[in-house]
């Protein structure tokens, strides 16, 4: 038997009687032909580890395999164990399965020994943020991540300056990693539909990121400047040094956050980071 040769998800799904929990933010991803063009989109190659966060019934996880990737598959849902260890049984030595929530989860113990491990997951809406963030900002960095979201929070991560979508999510991401969309998913694509169209987004981490001391500075500066987005600097900022924290970091203490790039946040972080300011 191959994964090839098992019988379609759907199938699986009506004969274990399983639905989708809206609790957890499930949305099922069951057209091969789409997880394979994700796949692909990810750059996979044969033998590499890939951490799939929620795999759910298998759709994304099937494709994963059938390019030859090692897959450690995080699950939570019980339900799906047994799907999932049908395709263990058809891929012998392709699929770990590791029953636990995937914010709890310490990937460098997973990826431990296996070489540059990348990230391909649907997501599940209600803490793909939260997931992104950790990835992004903590002590292990994937090779990679490939990720679904939906669209209007793939917008927010991939949002250039004086776009609408420009905040504090476009700045901690692309402070850490190149992020783009590579595919769009409408609500059809999946099982069942949600309410939002989705977005596949690529991302790859830089090999030099900001400090841990420097990504906690940033996300102080930018939960301050975009808290108040609509006042200059020199009030969003007060508390953190108004004024003479923006002149300090070269910016202007009249421009909104929203005209700040990245490379302006970093600075003002650094200041931040450096604790030379106090109320202003």
């Amino acid at each position: 038997m191959t994964v090839l040769s098992l019988p379609p998800i759907r199938d699986a799904l009506t004969e274990h009687g399983l639905l989708a929990k809206k609790s957890f933010g499930q949305h099922f991803l069951l057209d091969l032909n789409i997880t394979r063009k994700i796949v692909r989109l990810a750059g996979i190659s044969e033998g590499q580890t890939v951490i799939e966060v929620g795999p759910g019934p298998g759709g994304l996880t099937r494709a994963l395999m059938e390019a030859g990737a090692k897959v450690i598959a995080v699950e939570m849902d019980p339900r799906f164990v047994p799907l999932l260890e049908a395709l263990g049984t058809a891929a012998p030595g392709l699929l770990e399965i590791i029953r636990n929530d995937a914010l709890k989860v310490q990937e460098a113990d997973l990826a431990e020994g296996r070489g540059p491990t990348a990230i391909v997951a649907n997501l599940p809406y209600n803490v793909g943020t939260a997931l992104l963030l950790k990835w992004l900002t903590g002590p292990w960095q994937p090779v990679s991540m490939t990720l679904m979201f939906q669209k209007e929070v793939a917008e927010r991560i991939t949002a250039q300056v004086g776009d609408d979508a420009y905040g504090r999510l476009a700045v901690v991401v692309q402070a850490t990693a190149e992020a783009r969309i590579v595919m769009d998913l409408p609500a059809r694509a999946f099982t069942p539909p949600p309410k939002v169209t989705s977005a596949v987004v690529h991302l790859v981490p830089f090999s030099q990121r900001p400090d841990p001391g420097l990504l906690s500075a940033l996300e102080k500066t930018t939960q301050a400047a975009f808290g108040q987005r609509r006042k200059m600097l020199r009030s969003s900022l007060k508390t953190l040094g108004g004024t003479a924290l923006c002149e300090a970091a070269g910016i202007d203490p009249d421009a909104r956050a929203e005209t700040v790039d990245i490379k302006g946040f970093l600075a003002l972080a650094r200041q931040v980071q450096s604790g030379s300011f106090s109320k202003a």
